[in-house]
């Protein structure tokens, strides 16, 4: 176990399955003390007995990230948690409900929007003040490359990314001189349970790219754990590709 977020407390959103799960097992073996976070408590207890099984630290907060009251109670309750404070956020929790615009009604717009657009602002407003008096802290959002590139079924649901991007851009220069570091990763196909359902379709998508594969959730914690860490400390107001160069084609 690497100890390079020694003393550091990480909150991960939606971390009770995939990229976050995965995200939250590595930064425990970095050394952080992990805030798991999701709907489920059940599977985030089961994540908080695994980092524990492998002597690391964690504990777990029920948020509903539709709800922007349960958003800044979720900041608070991570807080104590963490001993009065929340060094590191990673903003990992999305919803993709892929659709044409015809077949993309009101309620999944504002799905959208609330768990990957609203959610983020609520928890980097909260959390962010707070790391920047301290004079450290790291933010990494998890986008999609579906945010650069249009698709006919996941317009809405990269223009929800497009704008998280965005905000990463902004966030880093409002924090970056008080020590705070903003940055993003941007996946392409992940296999994760919940992509399984499109997995011929990650497939095609991933068979266009250098790597020629559909990438693991580890692949992009590892990535997010580097963000995290010092030897990222230049690295402002980034949206790195984990796409297996999915966009460079």
């Amino acid at each position: 176990m690497s100890a390079v977020l020694s003393g550091r407390t990480a909150l991960v959103t939606g971390s009770t399955s995939g990229i976050g799960r995965a995200t939250a097992l590595h930064l425990a073996d970095l050394g952080a003390h992990v805030i798991v976070s999701g709907r489920d408590s059940s599977r985030g207890e089961a994540t908080v007995a695994a980092i524990r099984a492998a002597g690391g630290k964690a504990d777990f907060a029920a948020a509903d990230l539709t709800n922007a009251d349960s958003v800044r109670e979720l900041a608070e309750r991570a807080t104590e948690l963490g001993g009065g404070h929340v060094d590191v956020l990673i903003n990992n929790a999305g919803v993709f409900p892929f659709g044409s615009t015809e077949q993309t009604d009101e309620a999944a717009l504002d799905l959208l929007y609330a768990v990957n657009l609203k959610a983020p602002y609520l928890l980097v407003q909260a959390l962010a003040p707070g790391m920047a008096t301290r004079g450290h802290g790291a933010i990494i959002n998890v986008s999609t490359y579906v945010a650069v590139r249009g698709t006919p079924i996941g317009g809405a649901y990269g223009a929800s990314k497009a704008a998280l991007d965005l905000l990463t851009k902004g966030w880093a220069s409002e924090f970056g001189q008080s020590g705070v570091r903003v940055n993003a990763v941007s996946p392409g196909p992940v296999r994760t349970e919940g992509t399984e359902p499109f997995g011929e379709v990650l497939d095609g998508f991933a068979a266009n790219a250098p790597s020629g594969r559909v990438s693991q959730p580890e692949e992009i914690a590892s990535v997010i754990g580097f963000l995290a860490g010092p030897g990222a400390s230049q690295i402002h107001g980034a949206i790195v590709p984990v796409d297996g160069g999915l966009l460079a084609v």
